[in-house]
């Protein structure tokens, strides 16, 4: 990874970086005494959560089985147009201009990462889910943490110079003043400490909510009156957090905390991310199965400009939800070995289905009869990474205790997918999930590898070209994205 002092000495001074920053940042309208609030595009002032949809009958939230969410405090429904007294908790309402600016100061910044950590290979081994199946109106995350390898004080498993190796990303220049916001329930009191060691154990420059490049918020997009913690969903965050760092360094991070893994405070937690909070790309990592009114909670997905992705499952061929939905990208998971050359197989746990609810999008109608005579409703999924914990992933996490942990599942697989398309920085001209489908000849296609019984069709069995854990396959380069 070229340093930031070769990539002065290219031709980018300071003193014209450091202008060029301030220029940024005056035609955002930002750089007020409080730089995490400031006023933000008039397209974006007047945006809010779109409220959850209430003609389906939905469960009154239950306390979660290991915490019980903290209500949220009710922010203001305008924006305060000035920069804010001091106190006054931070938020995620800051204009793209400058997220860009705060990146061109921490790259100018000359922090020398120290020489990356090389994590120990593992080989096959047990796994548990992290979070259990929940009942209907409820999500689960779709993490998997390898039992047999206990908390480490060294990373063992994939990092980040084995995902950019494998999908050939140009994770060392690309990505500046992109937005990644991760969306979970309940708090990870340790979430941006966490992050703290995981990046420089890689050698990463730091992401951190005192140079702009990381936050944390509620539902309702404010740093303060976070919902009460939870063990299981704290290891899905770091997981996430790891992700998004580990193949978009560059990338700014919102953390989005939903108060609990009830549907309609998730949903809540997405319009936040993508409308409040203004990323460009909303990672979701968990889900459920499918239900007969999801049709109507639709429009929580429905954000022009912003990239969803959702993991498809890890319970192998069976239905999950949101990822079935026509306005996300639906992320499978695959067996990822070697390096370099590296292979990938399906991984059996990765989901698939051929959805009961929600129609098929045109862009797969366009695959023809061979595929819609089988399927003519939406088809999970779109593209894969990475997910199998057998060839699990290195992620820190202390809450409640903890270390280093290899850890698996399409959770893994769509922080990973969300990150290229931030790579990418196509997120303006995409529709829903339908990007790949017209640029197929930039993945890597996955050719064999089941998820389940289907009859032998390419709804859970990996083909030449689309199927369905894989999808048209995984990134090679950024082009499929």
């Amino acid at each position: 990874m070229p340093s930031r002092l070769a990539a002065a000495r290219a031709g980018l001074s300071v003193a014209c970086a450091i202008a060029l920053a301030a220029l940024v940042a005056s035609c955002a309208g930002g750089g007020g005494a409080n730089p995490g609030v400031v006023t933000p595009p008039a397209s974006q002032s007047t945006a809010t959560p779109a409220p959850t949809p209430t003609s389906k009958s939905t469960p009154t939230p239950t306390p979660h089985p290991t915490a019980t969410p903290t209500p949220t405090p009710v922010p203001t429904a305008t924006p305060t147009p000035t920069p804010t007294p001091s106190g006054t908790p931070l938020n995620c309402m800051t204009s793209k201009a400058v997220h860009m600016s705060r990146a061109l100061a921490r790259l100018m910044a000359r922090i020398v990462p120290k020489m990356a950590a090389v994590p120990a290979k593992i080989g096959p081994g047990p796994a548990s889910r992290v979070c259990g199946d929940t009942r209907r109106g409820f999500m689960h995350c779709m993490s998997w943490v390898r039992t047999d390898i206990a908390p480490r004080p060294a990373p063992a498993g994939y990092g980040p110079t084995q995902l950019q190796s494998a999908y050939s990303l140009p994770s060392a220049t690309q990505g500046l003043g992109q937005v990644v916001a991760i969306v979970d329930a309940y708090d990870d009191p340790n979430a941006e400490s966490d992050l703290a060691v995981y990046r420089s154990t890689f050698g990463l420059a730091p992401c951190t909510t005192g140079n702009g490049c990381f936050i944390k918020v509620n539902q309702n997009g404010v740093a303060s009156g976070y919902p009460s913690a939870d063990s299981g969903w704290a290891l899905e965050i770091s997981l996430d957090l790891d992700m998004v760092s580990a193949v978009c360094p560059k990338c700014d991070i919102i953390l989005v905390e939903a108060n609990s893994n009830f549907d309609s405070d998730l949903y809540t937690a997405d319009d936040t991310a993508a409308t409040t909070c203004g990323a460009n790309v909303v990672s979701n990592s968990w889900g459920g199965p499918e239900y007969s009114s999801e049709q109507l909670d639709e429009s929580n997905f429905n954000h022009v400009g912003v990239v969803m992705t959702f993991a498809s499952g890890d319970n192998g061929y069976e239905s999950s939800y949101p990822s079935s939905s026509q306005y996300v990208t639906s992320v499978g998971g695959t067996s990822l070995s070697g390096g370099p050359p590296w292979s990938e197989t399906v991984w059996s746990g990765s989901g698939s289905w051929c959805s009961q609810y929600i129609a098929q999008p045109s862009w797969q109608a366009a695959l023809g009869s061979t595929y819609t005579s089988v399927c003519g409703m939406r088809i999970s999924n779109d593209v894969a990474a990475v997910a199998d914990p057998s060839t699990g992933l290195a992620v820190y996490d202390t809450y409640p205790s903890g270390g280093w942990l290899v850890v698996g599942g399409t959770s893994a697989a769509t922080p990973i997918i969300g990150s290229v398309y931030a790579l990418a920085g196509n997120e303006g001209s995409i529709t829903a999930g339908s990007y790949p489908y017209s640029h197929s000849a930039s993945l890597n296609d996955i050719l064999s590898g089941s998820n389940g019984s289907c009859g032998g069709t390419y709804l859970c069995t990996a083909q030449p070209g689309f199927d369905g854990p894989s999808g048209w396959g995984t990134p090679n380069g950024t082009g499929g994205f």
